[in-house]
């Protein structure tokens, strides 16, 4: 229904550091809104006019975003619902302050990497 052409306007272009980091947090946030799948499935044809560099920019947040965060990780959902059923009582507030400090640092670590492996490879 277009949503692919709108959000792959949001996309920033080039294969520089930021715009690298632009593709990765947008794609992040959207995977956490729709999920990973659907979140590729959408800006897939715009990275692939973009090149290979925004393409790896695009799987990093669709990746690390929200498997790093309490609403995206199905496996911390499933965590959490076995600690409290044995009688561990854990914060949703803990998981958002973890997922706060580690998507970012985490995004901006692999991201950083891929531009330099960019750069050193030349793709």
């Amino acid at each position: 229904d277009g949503i692919g052409a709108r959000v792959g306007d949001l996309l920033p272009h080039g294969s520089s550091l930021l715009p690298l980091l632009g593709t990765a947090c947008v794609a992040a946030v959207l995977a956490n809104v729709v999920n990973n799948l659907p979140a590729t499935l959408v800006l897939l044809p715009a990275a692939a006019h973009l090149g290979p560099a925004t393409l790896l920019a695009v799987l990093l947040g669709v990746n690390l975003g929200p498997n790093l965060t309490y609403v995206g990780s199905l496996a911390t959902l499933l965590w959490r619902r076995v600690l409290t059923s044995h009688g561990e009582q854990v914060s949703l507030a803990t998981y958002t302050r973890l997922g706060l400090i580690a998507v970012p640092a985490t995004l901006i670590t692999a991201t950083v990497t891929l531009w330099a492996a960019v750069q050193i490879i030349g793709v």
